[in-house]
């Protein structure tokens, strides 16, 4: 009696794989790569987690994205601006270029409570509005 699979089989044609036909091609083995996925194949990929249902929509590959970043989050990140040197205080003012914090343009959410002069690409106009109510500016490049 052979102790391991390569002594049994040895001398055989085929390995136990049935006809000679059999191993041959991806098709034996339910294709190749993640084919069969959504198929015969679920189990494994909902195990996990890798289950993929296809492309949607249309992406430009031309597309410029713009950088956005909300008046809110920019009111969050004053003291760490300022402590890096990316933003300076003149008189009452804080002094900021959206474009050396690699931002194209700037949001409206969150409160504003500091007066600003923001340099950037573009603003919403309920940015605008916050900014300017304070006092601030909103100066587009």
């Amino acid at each position: 009696m052979p102790v391991n699979k390569r002594s049994k089989y040895r001398g055989s044609r085929t390995c136990g794989g049935g006809t000679h036909k059999n191993r041959r091609g991806a098709g034996n083995r339910g294709g190749r790569g993640r084919a069969g996925h959504r198929d015969h194949r679920f189990s494994h990929y909902w195990v996990y987690g890798e289950v993929h249902n296809g492309k949607h929509g249309f992406v430009n590959p031309t597309s410029d994205r713009m950088r956005t970043i909300s008046v809110g989050r920019l009111q969050e990140m004053l003291d760490e601006l300022l402590a890096a040197g990316l933003a300076s205080r003149d008189g009452d003012a804080i002094v900021i270029s959206a474009e050396q914090i690699g931002i194209d343009k700037i949001l409206g959410s969150g409160k504003v409570t500091e007066k600003m002069r923001i340099t950037a690409r573009a603003f919403s106009g309920q940015a605008k509005e916050k900014i300017e109510a304070i006092g601030g500016q909103a100066l587009v490049i």
